[in-house]
């Protein structure tokens, strides 16, 4: 970090240097639209996280709940960028459950291949119905 920075870390920039998103303007999209929570509550870009706060952080089927445990600016490999954060033990369970019920199929629709025609009206008559 810059002399300028007095060890200030935008929570975008932290986000991208503890490797939860490839690029800043990711990380910033994704606080934008409310996939970023910091106690409870939607946050903003430029928020300042400190060291012991607990974010909650959506990617994909993904929620983790992580703490902070050190700031940077800098974003380097992963394993100095997992020294970051450290996931919380309830948030490591749902994550694996969820995985698990995703990849045993129970989340999505059984299918023997392409659907039918009468299958795909059927479908877009359920979706026009639900809008």
């Amino acid at each position: 970090m810059s002399e300028k920075d007095d060890g200030k870390v935008r929570l975008d920039k932290w986000l991208w240097a503890a490797r939860f998103y490839r690029t800043r303007a990711l990380a910033k999209a994704a606080i934008e639209g409310g996939k970023v929570h910091c106690r409870g509550e939607r946050c903003k870009a430029g928020k300042e996280p400190k060291i012991g706060e607990e974010l909650v952080i959506r990617a994909g089927f993904d929620e983790r709940t992580v703490v902070i445990r050190a700031l940077s600016s800098v974003r380097k490999g992963a394993p100095e960028a997992q020294l970051l954060y450290e996931e919380t033990a309830d948030s490591l369970a749902r994550r694996e459950q969820a995985a698990a019920m995703r990849k045993a199929g129970a989340l999505g629709v059984e299918t023997d291949g392409r659907p039918s025609k009468k299958q795909r009206r059927d479908l877009q008559r359920f979706r026009a119905g639900s809008e």
